[in-house]
């Protein structure tokens, strides 16, 4: 699923653009909106959540290239342990990250497999949740008086 970004790109920066497009508003009048009423639009919602998973998946990985450079520019291959541990912290760190923004493209793409589904029992829950009221009240069933003379379970034993 190819959204025109790749390694190169600036990822948070066009997934941003991508959100403003969608919803007719910058990021941070979204970001406003989904927290004067958090209920009031769940895609929204879920969308500025994502966004700021993220950013600090980005900043994660940041960090983890900073020191990855840093240890390449001190001590070039002395420690060759420590540079592959932090290595792997890189390569953690854009899994994570390109994991967050597949996440936030299917949930921007309207048409995305699995969408109609999840819209149409979302729409289910907030109807069935309109129609409850108060449980209809009954009355006890009616039982036959008892008349046996049998005696009580496990007294002839």
């Amino acid at each position: 699923m190819s959204h025109g970004i790749n390694d190169t790109d600036d990822v948070v920066g066009l997934i941003t653009q991508q959100i403003e497009q969608r919803f007719g508003m910058s990021l941070s009048d979204l970001k406003s909106a989904v927290a004067a009423a958090p209920d009031a639009n769940p895609e929204a919602t879920d969308v500025v959540r994502w966004h700021e998973l993220l950013n600090e998946s980005q900043a994660a990985l940041d960090r983890a290239e900073e020191a990855l450079i840093a240890a390449l520019q001190k001590q070039p291959a002395e420690t060759d342990e420590l540079l592959t541990g932090l290595t792997d912290r890189v390569k953690d760190a854009v899994t994570g990250r390109d994991n967050r923004a597949q996440a936030l493209l299917w949930q921007l793409d309207p048409q995305a497999r699995g969408k109609q589904d999840l819209a149409t029992e979302r729409r289910a829950r907030q109807a069935s949740a309109a129609r409850r009221g108060p449980a209809v009240t009954t009355s006890p069933p009616v039982r036959p008086a008892v008349t046996s003379t049998a005696s009580p379970r496990g007294a002839a034993r």
